[in-house]
């Protein structure tokens, strides 16, 4: 058996001895591999000839597939009869007098079945009444070969073309007809018309006037992008229609999306603020995950996973195949899925909250925080997202008018360029929400918009009227917080406002170092920090007279083991030898530091060494 008959991959010692033997053959010291007729199969002939095809393929070797068929393949017809056909209609001889047997039940023709049969089913058939019984039709054997099955023009009569041809000529001379009529109710306007009418004839029509009116209709029919030169009949197509506005246009920043005029492609987005959905053009990219582009790169992952675990497949190769088996693994896997997933539900249980619905339709709340400023600026989260609408009740109007003034614009100019903005809209229009008479942004004072009708700088706050007008007076900046309010507003609009952790965090650092300065009490141990934690400073003094009671047993506590246990101070043993130490008997920093110097490394294998030269 030849290599290219061999399917599947072949260890490293059948390649070798393969190779070997195909060696030997080119060679002569082998005998030539034979193929299922018996005929030798030259050694030299290449690989890619020798192979068959796989929809050829038999298993074994030959070069069958490279020969004439000469047996089973029809005969060539002589070009007398290249255009037979079936001859539809056409009756062989006279019909029967009587039914035959095994012909058609229903009509009484032998070249059909009964339920073959294409005439009209009859309430009694040819075989009962004996009666109109139909003639055989004429059924014909023709040899076709490959092109002429795949011939569409195969048994067409050009005789059909000929009533096409005499509809469109009788067409032509309506319209003949009819624009001599116009033309005769009209009278020449010009000596040029008249003259075309006299030589045409009594109709009064000729050939330039078809190209005329084809010319006429040619340009006032032409497409976007397109041009047609009616004097040359040449027709000029731009390579783009030139509606839209270029790539290259969109964005003039010279750090945005490069764009390559050799190709002309751009692959970034060159608009990356804008939404996806606002958006006209994304970029290029976008082309390499559309269509079947992820899909291919499935079946390519798909094909490299199979190779490796020893199946012979190829997307280029043989993508057919490799189409089938990813089909066939993608439903077993899909029901070995669903087979894991029902009998996990069969045995714990629990289908009912797969099925159930979403949390915010249940509880009517969801676990989004988002956190907003005392102006309405949105601080941390995520903001709502705006309904989509042309309408302007769904409040698109304004914000598409005050979102191009600053906030932070100065007076003067802020009033002046407001009054431009509103004298361009109609009012009649505007949609005044919450129960307001203004729009937001027609009132501002200190740095701050709001409304005139009851000076809120709050967006969207209800409307107070004339009550909130008195009572923002009553309580102004002036008479309760003197400028405070006013550089508090001016900090929280101009600078980044803070969380509430970040307060918190900036609150628990400031109070941070109070406890250290308050006198110790009775609950004092739960309010300092823990021992041997952040920046310690110790006292020099303190620490030797520490280690000097560590060192004397007799100081360190001889005589509170003597004691008796029921005249025991309180906290007496984490104390010195008085039973106290800097923090009312407990533990201090210099005391845990000697207790640290003076402790004894059992596990450290240096903790007993002892130099010789020391001595």
């Amino acid at each position: 058996m030849s290599s290219a008959q061999i399917i599947g991959k072949l260890s490293k010692e059948d390649y070798r001895k393969q190779k070997d033997l195909e060696a030997a053959r080119k060679a002569g010291t082998a005998p030539a591999e034979r193929d299922e007729e018996g005929k030798e199969i030259n050694p030299h002939i290449p690989q890619y000839i020798s192979k068959a095809p796989w929809y050829l393929d038999t298993g074994h070797a030959s070069l069958k597939h490279q020969r004439v068929p000469t047996k089973d393949a029809p005969k060539l017809k002589d070009k007398d009869t290249k255009d037979e056909w079936y001859a539809r209609g056409v009756r062989a001889g006279p019909a029967a007098t009587k039914y035959r047997k095994g012909a058609c039940e229903n009509c009484g023709a032998m070249t059909h079945k009964t339920r073959e049969c294409v005439d009209r089913p009859r309430k009694l058939g040819a075989k009962w009444t004996g009666r109109d019984i139909q003639a055989d039709e004429v059924v014909q054997d023709l040899e076709l070969g490959w092109d002429e099955k795949r011939d569409r023009w195969n048994g067409y009569d050009p005789i059909e073309h000929d009533k096409v041809a005499e509809e469109y000529e009788r067409i032509e001379e309506e319209r003949r007809k009819l624009k001599a009529t116009e033309l005769d109710k009209q009278g020449p306007s010009t000596t040029a018309e008249a003259k075309k009418i006299v030589e045409g004839g009594a109709g009064g029509f000729s050939s330039d006037d078809d190209n005329e009116d084809e010319e006429k209709y040619a340009e006032q029919m032409d497409m976007p992008g397109q041009k047609i030169n009616t004097k040359t009949r040449t027709t000029i197509r731009n390579l783009r229609i030139r509606e839209d506005t270029a790539k290259y246009l969109l964005n003039l920043d010279i750090n945005s999306a490069h764009y390559d005029p050799k190709t002309r492609s751009m692959r970034d987005n060159p608009v990356a603020e804008i939404s996806a959905e606002e958006a006209h053009y994304a970029g290029d990219n976008f082309v390499r995950y559309t269509g079947d582009a992820p899909e291919m790169a499935k079946v390519q992952l798909f094909a490299w996973n199979a190779a490796e675990r020893g199946n012979d497949v190829h997307l280029q190769a043989n993508p057919t195949q490799l189409a089938l088996l990813h089909k066939q693994y993608e439903s077993k896997k899909e029901k070995v899925k669903d087979t894991n997933r029902d009998s996990i539900l069969q045995k714990y249980g629990g289908k009912e909250h797969l099925e159930a619905p979403p949390k915010e339709l249940l509880l009517a709340q969801t676990e989004n925080y988002v956190e907003y400023s005392r102006t309405g600026r949105l601080i941390k989260g995520l903001e709502k997202a705006k309904a989509k609408s042309k309408y302007e009740e769904d409040g698109m109007y304004q914000s598409s008018v005050f979102d191009i003034v600053p906030m932070n614009i100065c007076p003067p100019y802020g009033e002046y360029l407001l009054i431009i903005l509103l004298s361009t809209v109609s009012q009649s229009n505007t949609v005044y929400v919450n129960n307001h008479t203004t729009i937001w942004g027609s009132y501002w004072m200190d740095g701050r918009w709001g409304y005139k009708c009851c000076r809120a700088f709050l967006k969207n706050s209800y409307c107070t009227g004339l009550v909130g007008i008195e009572a923002a007076k009553a309580a102004s900046a002036s008479h309760l917080l003197g400028n405070g309010f006013t550089s508090a507003a001016n900090s929280d609009d101009g600078g980044q406002p803070k969380t509430l952790l970040e307060q918190h965090l900036e609150s628990k650092k400031k109070n941070k170092g109070k406890d250290k300065d308050k006198d110790s009490s009775a609950n004092s141990h739960l309010k300092r920090k823990d021992l041997g934690e952040g920046d310690i400073e110790l006292d020099q003094k303190k620490l030797k007279r520490a280690l000097k009671e560590l060192d004397d047993p007799k100081k360190n506590g001889g005589k509170e083991e003597e004691m008796d246990e029921r005249k025991r101070k309180y906290n007496s043993a984490y104390g010195g030898a008085d039973g106290k130490s800097g923090m009312d008997g407990e533990v201090s920093e210099e005391q845990l530091e000697a207790y640290r110097l003076r402790r004894q490394h059992y596990d450290d294998p240096m903790a007993n060494y002892k130099d010789e030269n020391d001595d």
